[in-house]
């Protein structure tokens, strides 16, 4: 019935006089005509975190399209809910191949609502609607996480980056991921060892670079963050500097992580093809989200998992409800969570604690946004 839309500031840290920059992300409501317990059933979305926010493309681009499709175009053959395969394919309509840059950010923010609402007309949490829609076996098993932040404070960063981590620990998580790449290489390390010894281990921490290093760069890092033998590497050169990560996964034997910043199952095959990986090794964080939503992110898996690489690698980016469903429908390795970072959306929700590194899947109809008041209310504000 309609679709609302609204930019709103989000910040990598918990504390708010610390400057956030000016990253945005955009919240969309998907309005149906749907009533459950007499309610309007209405679906949420949002554009993940780290790409910005896409109203002009949301507004004047997707959202228009979805408004005017006919109902049929939209909705499942009983005509009992919403299909969001269709409706992916009416915002899709006349899109050229190419160009996944920022689109496909607009289009998995209406995706997940679209998900949001059917779930919910179907009384169902997302992920048994998933497993449904899929054919697939799924329990309501808790999902394994790790907290995401570590981001480089302005002042004071030891401290408060090993304040931070302990906070994850204090929480339940037994392993995390902080920034590197931003500080010469022995600052990094010495933020990696405060890091390391507040969460358990060295072992038990990611390291993500934020897709900073050349080559230089990277093989430097890599030669001296091999023998700590971390959880991860991630993002270390260019997205689509292919020579550059295949050069370190020859040289550094500890997992590599990758595919956060590529957003296509074309970009995927050539990570794949190009990139050096190992499949039954290393890390896989396409964010569900920036691959134009579910439909888009199946298709990578169902490409990669074709060449070998096990469904346990896929640790999708975002720290947000939604990977978490699709985690626990597809059978993936695990989810990022973002406890203090990147409000209204840093979580976990009270009603879903953290327990030696694994997290409750939400049992509510929908993604569960409700659950999480910070969020709920920016949501309801769209609409309200």
């Amino acid at each position: 019935m309609d679709i609302c839309e609204r930019s709103v500031g989000i910040s990598r840290y918990r504390d708010p006089a610390i400057s956030p920059g000016d990253l945005t992300t955009s919240l969309v409501a998907v309005v149906t005509d749907a009533q459950r317990r007499g309610r309007r059933v209405i679906g949420y979305g949002f554009a993940s975190v780290g790409r910005y926010a896409q109203g002009g493309l949301i507004r004047e681009r997707f959202a228009r399209r979805l408004l005017a499709a006919q109902p049929g175009d939209i909705v499942t053959d009983a005509g009992d809910n919403l299909d969001p395969y269709r409706a992916w394919s009416v915002m899709m309509a006349g899109e050229k191949p190419g160009g996944h840059g920022e689109r496909c950010v607009a289009v998995g923010a209406l995706d997940m609502a679209l998900w949001d609402a059917a779930a919910k007309v179907a009384g169902l949490p997302l992920y048994r609607l998933l497993a449904q829609r899929l054919r697939l076996e799924v329990s309501a098993a808790d999902v394994a996480v790790y907290a995401s932040g570590g981001y480089p404070y302005p002042d004071h960063d030891l401290q408060s980056l090993t304040d931070e981590i302990r906070c994850f620990a204090d929480l339940g998580f037994t392993s995390a991921k902080i920034k590197i790449g931003g500080a010469g290489l022995a600052e990094d390390l010495r933020r990696v060892e405060a890091a390391a010894g507040a969460i358990g281990g060295f072992d038990r921490l990611a390291v993500d670079a934020v897709n900073r290093y050349g080559q230089r760069a990277a093989h430097a890092a890599a030669t001296a963050l091999a023998p700590l033998q971390l959880g991860w590497f991630e993002d270390i050169c260019d997205p689509l500097d292919f020579a550059t990560l295949a050069a370190v996964a020859n040289e550094y034997p500890p997992p590599i992580a990758a595919g956060e910043a590529l957003f296509s199952e074309s970009e995927a095959v050539l990570l794949d093809r190009y990139a050096g990986l190992r499949r039954n090794h290393d890390i896989l964080l396409f964010d569900p989200v920036h691959c134009y939503g579910l439909p888009g992110y199946l298709r990578i898996i169902d490409r990669l998992t074709g060449t070998g690489w096990p469904r346990t690698a896929f640790w999708p980016h975002g720290g947000h409800l939604f990977s978490l469903h699709l985690v626990a429908a597809l059978g993936l390795g695990g989810a990022e969570i973002t406890p203090l970072a990147f409000h209204p959306f840093c979580g976990p929700p009270p009603t879903l604690p953290v327990t030696a590194g694994t997290m409750p899947v939400p049992e509510i109809p929908g993604v569960g946004f409700e659950i999480h008041q910070e969020a709920y209310e920016a949501f309801r504000s769209l609409t309200e």
